[in-house]
């Protein structure tokens, strides 16, 4: 078993949700073992983003991106499925980790500069 450890914004995703939301959305990454990242499978995926291995998690309404780090299951991420936010991450599109957490018309926003 490993440890898991969160960022800021993962925090602050997990600290919207009430304690019981909150024990259902963390308990699929707190069982996850050594075999499973050596052969993931759905719900679990692995990418390599900027020269890093990361792995994604589905968990009920969430996603979990995140990378091991010796012992430690680190998450950099925790997103709604549905989000913008998730897919601009998914589609690699160039976002910070500020903007990730900011309100949606802020995104559009963004998009839009974009186009210019």
């Amino acid at each position: 078993m490993y440890q898991v450890t969160f960022s800021e914004q993962s925090m602050r995703e997990l600290n919207k949700l009430d304690k019981l939301v909150q024990m259902e959305v963390i308990e699929p990454i707190s069982k996850i073992r050594p075999a499973d990242l050596e052969r993931p499978r759905e719900p679990l995926g692995k990418f390599n983003r900027n020269g890093k291995d990361l792995y994604r998690l589905r968990a009920g309404e969430f996603r979990f991106y995140f990378e091991v780090q010796g012992e430690t299951l680190h998450t950099h991420y925790i997103l709604h499925k549905a989000s913008l936010e998730d897919w601009l991450f998914r589609m690699k599109l160039p976002v910070s980790e500020q903007q990730l957490v900011e309100q949606h018309s802020k995104f559009w926003k963004y998009l839009e500069g974009l186009t210019k």
